[in-house]
């Protein structure tokens, strides 16, 4: 289970603490999703990277399956985000000189029984419809398939939870589509948690929970 719980977020500025977050509460459990919409600098990315163990939160507190990563120790946390959270972003962050193959199993370099994972990452791209494109380089991709390879790279450890930070934001309406519709299929596939911000309403749509970030605080859509 994701818990957020009223967590709140400033910035140091000229004239006075900028607040971003205030009191945004949130709780997903394993299988479930949601979407966060709201205007550009409304915290939606602030939220999401907080809710990822990349970025401490002013006050409040954040736990994933009882353990609140701000908690754990330096040394061990970059390995608790890599075994436990996948990341997909706005742009695909590929090594240009790795295959696709080779770009999918980056996260699994440290972790143990490395022997088992180039099976998954090969069942993931299957699943992502690029079994064809192993041994291809980022450069010979089109930006869907570059973000197909990062959905299988966010999903190769079988995270608990799944975060993406406009996903579908650099894509044509077709690739957007494509890759809306095996987010959400990958997801319900892995039961992973699936939290997801973007200024797309198509993709919004997808979700059965939907929230606004307004003035620092999270709404129920239309509410």
């Amino acid at each position: 289970m994701l818990e957020i719980s009223n967590v709140g977020k400033q910035y140091p500025a000229p004239h006075g603490p900028l607040t971003v977050l205030s009191g945004v509460s949130l709780t997903l459990k394993r299988g479930e999703a949601a979407a966060i919409m709201g205007p550009s600098g409304s915290g939606k990315s602030t939220l999401l990277y907080i809710a990822g163990a990349l970025e401490p939160p002013t006050s409040g507190t954040v736990s994933l399956d009882g353990v609140n990563p701000y908690r754990v120790a330096e040394k061990e946390l970059a390995a608790f985000r890599n075994r436990n959270i996948g990341f997909v972003f706005q742009d695909p962050c590929l090594l240009p000189q790795c295959s696709v193959l080779e770009n999918v199993l980056v996260p699994t370099l440290v972790v143990k029984d490395r022997a088992v994972w180039p099976a998954r990452a090969r069942e993931l791209l299957g699943q992502v419809g690029l079994a064809d494109r192993l041994d291809h380089r980022p450069a010979e991709l089109s930006g869907g398939e570059k973000q197909r390879v990062a959905l299988a790279r966010a999903l190769v450890l079988r995270p608990r939870l799944l975060l993406a930070d406009e996903p579908t934001g650099n894509l044509d309406e077709a690739s957007a589509e494509m890759v809306a519709a095996l987010l959400v299929e990958l997801h319900r596939q892995q039961e992973t948690m699936l939290l997801v911000v973007t200024h797309n309403p198509a993709l919004a749509a997808r979700f059965p929970r939907r929230y606004e970030l307004r003035h620092a605080n999270l709404h129920p859509a239309g509410a």
